[in-house]
């Protein structure tokens, strides 16, 4: 047995009805940092309102919270995209897929034709609800690849009304391009399709288990951010921490822009560590403004509550 498979199969404790996806038990135990909201599974929902804020997030104040929390390895770049001047956001639902083998496939497809299901690829779609994005693990597989042409990328969009971040090929890609809203990151297209007859290529090993994509492990539930080409994975409890920190870093652009315009402060005070007269002044322009600044006057009211000059 390789290592990425033992370390799969670890994880895979089977809910009856439910092939290859891990039991709540299991889901609860690997996400114990998050206190909030649940699926009936035991995923991590992130509020709608932290999906909405991420959406202008950027990489990088997302990567400096993540690189400060320990979390180090959760940006994933050079991805092919569909509507790539748009931006993905929503709630991670994972798939692992690994290259065939013909005794474990036959059986993992013998329990989910006995439940009912069809071709193995439709069933992590089938689990979709709305704001997930779709993140599977195709182990980079290109020739003979692709699990989602555009029949699934309908299914998938429909679902969700979301993308996919897909590390293998897809196909269909004119079709997919179509879907309007289908913000997708991937790895590459080719015209073929997987499984072909008579070249069993791949298995589905896994739902919403941890899964690998580039050099991130993802665990179903993390926030899905995907823009400029790059895609970074945020934990569900530090989701928050990164929206309201980038939030911060607006604010202050904003205010330190503006008084470099009006000629308050020179460029050598505004671009280092401001001294605690400036922090006053960030503080009473804040109080001032609030009421037009594009972050919710809510959260401005918060920020400034924290404050202690």
């Amino acid at each position: 047995m390789s290592i990425a498979l033992g370390y799969i199969i670890s994880f895979l404790i089977i809910i009856p009805g439910n092939g290859q996806q891990i039991s709540k038990e299991e889901m609860l135990f690997l996400t114990p940092n998050w206190s909030g909201e649940r699926y009936e599974d035991g995923r991590p929902k992130v509020s709608d309102e932290i999906l909405d804020r991420m959406k202008a997030v950027t990489h990088e104040e997302a990567w400096a919270v993540l690189k400060n929390e320990g979390y180090k390895y959760q940006y994933a770049e050079n991805w092919q995209t569909i509507h790539s001047d748009s931006v993905l956001v929503g709630r991670a639902l994972t798939a692992t897929f690994m290259p065939g083998r013909p005794d474990i496939h036959n059986a993992i497809d013998k329990r989910g034709k006995a439940e009912g299901k069809r071709g193995q690829n439709s069933w992590p779609v089938d689990l979709l609800v709305p704001r997930d994005v779709y993140v599977a693990n195709q182990f980079g597989l290109h020739n003979g690849g692709p699990t989602i042409g555009d029949n699934v990328g309908n299914a998938i969009f429909a679902k969700s009304g979301n993308g996919i971040v897909y590390d293998g090929a897809v196909r269909d890609i004119n079709g997919l391009k179509a879907i309007g809203g289908f913000v997708s990151f991937f790895s590459s297209y080719h015209p073929s399709h997987h499984n072909q007859t008579g070249d069993l290529n791949t298995m589905l090993i896994g739902i919403n288990t941890p899964t690998q994509i580039r050099q991130v492990t993802v665990m179903a539930g993390d926030v899905v951010l995907g823009r400029d080409g790059a895609v970074t994975f945020i934990p569900p409890h530090l989701a928050e921490k990164v929206v309201i920190t980038s939030e911060v870093v607006r604010l202050r652009d904003m205010f330190g822009h503006s008084r470099l315009r009006e000629g308050v402060y020179t460029a050598g005070q505004i671009d280092t560590r401001w001294s605690p007269e400036i922090e006053k002044d960030f503080s009473q322009w804040l109080n001032d403004h609030k009421e037009d600044l594009p972050i919710p006057k809510e959260q401005i009211e918060e920020i400034l509550k924290e404050r202690t000059w």
